[in-house]
């Protein structure tokens, strides 16, 4: 890597993302700050994903925010994907699919992935694919199909 030739950052920038890599670090975050070092020093993203053995798409971010002055974002973005499905929200999905529709104010009279997911995405702001709401389901031993309620 040439340290002469610095494209984005500023000397001290990049001695401050330098002196970061001194510190005790989660391997991603070395990784996102690697990216930026070579892509500063003049690599392509092809040339620094053989090298670190990461994603192009992860290159191409932290390519991105280099370019874009976000250098310094590099421990502010979560790593992989969140995990949002925590027990309220399966707890809601369970209660919502043992209860009827209309008991909410809906017309219908069976719940649909697709509604289930409108309605929890309302209530507390998290949306999943209806594929994952059904998986959710059979997961829980659940189904949109099995309803305890017969309705006429």
């Amino acid at each position: 890597m040439n340290l002469l030739e610095s494209l984005y950052l500023t000397p001290s920038q990049r001695q401050v993302l330098e002196k970061n890599l001194e510190t005790n670090l989660r391997r991603e975050f070395r990784r996102r700050i690697h990216i930026m070092l070579l892509a500063d020093a003049g690599e392509s993203q092809a040339q620094i994903c053989k090298k670190l053995g990461c994603s192009q798409e992860a290159a191409r971010y932290w390519i991105f925010m280099l370019k874009t002055g976000k250098f310094d974002k590099w421990n502010d973005s979560p790593i992989g994907r969140p995990k949002v499905v925590n027990e309220e929200y399966l707890q809601r999905l369970k209660e919502l699919v043992n209860n009827s529709p209309r008991e909410y104010g809906y017309a219908f009279e069976r719940w649909t992935a697709q509604c289930l997911n409108k309605h929890l995405a309302n209530e507390l702001g998290i949306s999943f694919s209806n594929y994952h709401i059904t998986r959710l389901l059979k997961s829980m031993g659940l189904s949109t199909r099995s309803n305890n309620k017969s309705e006429a």
